[in-house]
């Protein structure tokens, strides 16, 4: 059963925007669209561990700014490359509040 957690509102973060969570499992990147869809995602990417929140949101994508590799928001996978995934985690917009599954959070250290 999702444990869902009220991290904010959906206005904090900018359209094509994400801010960094951070959490006891670790830090989570959690991302808003141009059409206000929320992503969240391992701050790591499959490459080589850049800050995902510090990179570029464009469409569902967001493009890791140490070296370029483009990630898929949803899946977490990097386009046009076979080098694994950054985890995902699953995120909602309620009544304009931000919420995030931290029950799959914590499996997180355990996987």
């Amino acid at each position: 059963m999702a444990h869902w957690t009220d991290i904010g509102a959906l206005d904090a973060i900018p359209r094509q925007g994400a801010r960094l969570l951070k959490t006891a499992a670790g830090c989570v990147a959690v991302f808003r669209t141009s059409d206000d869809r929320v992503f969240a995602l391992d701050d790591k990417c499959p490459h080589k561990n850049g800050p995902l929140s510090q990179g570029i949101v464009h469409g569902g994508l967001v493009t890791c700014p140490l070296h370029n590799w483009v990630i898929d928001l949803e899946t977490g996978r990097a386009t046009g490359a076979d080098v694994g995934a950054t985890r995902t985690f699953p995120a909602r917009v309620e009544r304009g509040r931000l919420l995030v599954d931290l029950d799959a959070l914590s499996l997180r250290k355990a996987g």
